[in-house]
């Protein structure tokens, strides 16, 4: 039997990898998983009471195109949080986790061809590894722009080749962004816009991690469309609850855009969707509603910025990210730190490079961990002091 050969050259994901680099050697200490962006605080204790408060739902199919109270409470939601005036009917649409629509942007929105050529799709490297595979699916060349210090870890999209930007149909940036925490400022947003509008693509926005930051909250992709009257089917952006309201397990999702953009990717969903339960599409309908959690959600990883900063503050090296939840630290080999991690001490990071492609030779992930914060308080510092002490010795009195 003969199978396609479109993915046959993907490399292997990340934590495929990470066990086949670990798992074979013993731990060398108690445990500790800081290698997958999972959140671990609680959620709204009164989740599962909508839930069950509408669990005759589940004896219904549920609308693909997402109950009325839901699309609401994503249109409500985004209108208070980045000055918005978008249309439930019209500008939202679920998803069962921000990859679905990740994946299926390029799909619904990408043509098959531009300028007579194979088009491009452009994201940022180290990056979440849905966009290369949703790129190849929709028969576009991924492309991967190095996201580093030197960039302030945002993408540079305008100093790409103009034979790439003349072929590109779209890009993909996170922000804030997994795994560095840096955040798109308006001069980012403004500049990306202009370059999609010289060169015709859409930009396609990550925005899953917003709602976790240090101070000021990150502007949106579509704010800055608004704000400056950019035209609305230029930007696509992608949020969840997930790590908003740490409930990766409910999968809500949405997408928004303009008017155009939706019917399309509405259209794909229509014959390719997976919708939420219905008593699951209530209970997002009221998390999405509701900010107090989420506040003190975000309390809870302000006083970790402050443990990371206190054990790693004397690092080389050494940024606090300005949001999400993950450090993103240099070493000199990432794969080599976190065998040592493990086999020393037991902590399980992920080494930078799986996270990035190799471009002439170069994997600009390869000097880098990325370590997740998502632990309780006590387990986390735990294993951020063995790190210190496993991989930066050198600081271990100082930083006492």
């Amino acid at each position: 039997m003969k199978f396609p050969e479109r993915f046959s050259n993907l490399p292997a994901y990340a934590f495929p990898r990470l066990r086949a680099l670990l798992d074979v050697h013993p731990a060398g200490g108690d445990v500790v998983h800081m290698t997958i962006g999972e959140p671990k605080h609680v959620f709204p204790a009164w989740v599962t009471d909508v839930i069950s408060e509408h669990a005759a739902g589940f004896n219904r199919y549920p609308p693909n195109e997402g109950a009325p109270e839901l699309r609401s409470a994503f249109a409500d939601w985004a209108n208070r949080r980045y000055g918005l005036s978008l249309d439930p009917d019209v500008n939202v649409m679920p998803l069962n986790g921000t990859r679905e629509g990740l994946y299926n942007a390029p799909m619904a929105l990408c043509p098959e061809t531009k300028n007579g050529q194979r088009p491009t799709v452009l994201m940022p490297n180290p990056f979440y590894q849905v966009y290369m595979l949703a790129s190849i699916s929709s028969g576009a060349e991924p492309v991967f722009v190095a996201a580093t210090a030197d960039t302030n870890h945002l993408p540079d999209y305008a100093a790409q080749p103009e034979d790439v930007l003349q072929r590109c149909v779209g890009v993909y940036i996170c922000s804030p962004a997994n795994p560095q925490g840096a955040v798109a400022d308006r001069a980012y947003w403004t500049d990306l816009l202009a370059l999609a509008e010289k060169y015709d693509f859409r930009i396609f926005a990550d925005e899953c991690y917003s709602e976790i930051y240090r101070d000021a909250p990150p502007v949106g992709a579509l704010q800055v469309a608004h704000e400056i009257g950019a035209d609305p089917e230029r930007v696509v952006a992608f949020h969840s609850l997930s790590k908003r309201s740490n409930l990766p397990g409910l999968r809500s999702g949405f997408v928004t855009g303009g008017p155009k953009t939706m019917d399309e990717i509405r259209q794909l969903r229509t014959y390719a969707g997976s919708p939420l339960p219905l008593p699951l599409q209530m209970a997002a309908a009221a998390v999405w509603a509701d900010e107090t959690h989420v506040i003190e959600n975000r309390a809870l990883y302000a006083e970790k910025y402050a443990i990371a900063d206190r054990i790693l503050g004397n690092v080389p090296g050494y940024a606090s990210p300005e949001a999400g939840f993950f450090l993103w630290l240099k070493v000199e080999d990432g794969e080599a730190a976190a065998l040592k991690l493990w086999i020393e001490t037991g902590v399980r990071v992920l080494p930078g490079a799986y996270l990035a492609q190799d471009v002439d030779g170069m994997n600009p992930g390869h000097e880098y961990i990325r370590v997740a914060m998502v632990a309780p308080k006590a387990e986390m510092t735990r294993g951020l002091e063995a790190i210190r002490d496993c991989l930066y010795p050198a600081q271990n009195d100082e930083a006492r």
